[in-house]
């Protein structure tokens, strides 16, 4: 697995690397010391893991993943959090480590992975796989999620999302609305005469007023 080592403390990414030494299946590729070059190295580099600081210049590792399209796995390397993620206290333990890498490739599998979108709302957040969203519904200039589990709202409008996601797995249904195909309930008619898509309990029209 490529990792990327995203920390302002230059004593701590040296540490990391000594500790990744000896997991031979795991290459660090890149590091950064803030979250502006953490972003630019993330997309620069797509890797596989991220070992991510929590508290740095400029902003959280939070703010890192907020930026990036396409989340990979992430081990958070200080502190606790509300996310479903690893977090390794400092000084970090070798055997702690050991065990969140050995997860981490666990998550990522074997082959293609899943891509996955990280989504903070408030205190909560989550790392939901693409494939697990059934609706993208805007709110102004932001955009709800629906999935099992939540329905929270992402600071990116719909057009950014559309522009990032797979035009054969979301249909966008109308000006408000990006469907997950794999999602639709059933197709009916309304009073109206026109189609509705129903997914996640929510009836959508299918309008040709998109913009």
């Amino acid at each position: 697995m490529r990792v990327l080592v995203v920390d302002d403390e230059r004593l701590a990414r040296r540490e990391l690397r000594r500790l990744l030494a000896g997991h031979r299946q795991f290459e660090i590729v890149g590091e950064a010391a803030d979250v502006a070059e953490g972003i630019a190295q993330a997309a620069a580099l797509a890797p596989d893991l991220l070992l991510l600081n929590m508290q740095m210049p400029g902003g959280s590792g939070f703010d890192v993943l907020d930026a990036l399209d396409e989340v990979p796995e992430v081990i958070f390397t200080t502190g606790h959090g509300p996310c479903p993620a690893d977090y390794l206290l400092k000084p970090i333990h070798p055997q702690r480590l050991a065990a969140a890498l050995e997860r981490a490739a666990v998550r990522a599998g074997l082959g293609s992975k899943p891509r996955k979108l990280f989504i903070r709302e408030g205190e909560r957040c989550w790392f939901v796989r693409l494939a697990d969203i059934r609706l993208f519904e805007a709110e102004g200039a932001s955009t709800r999620a629906y999935f099992d589990g939540g329905s929270p709202l992402l600071a990116r409008s719909l057009p950014q999302l559309e522009r990032m996601l797979d035009p054969q797995q979301f249909f966008r249904a109308s000006s408000r609305h990006l469907v997950n195909l794999a999602d639709v309930d059933r197709i009916v008619q309304t009073t109206g005469g026109s189609l509705a898509l129903k997914v996640a309990g929510i009836a959508v029209e299918v309008t040709s007023a998109i913009s």
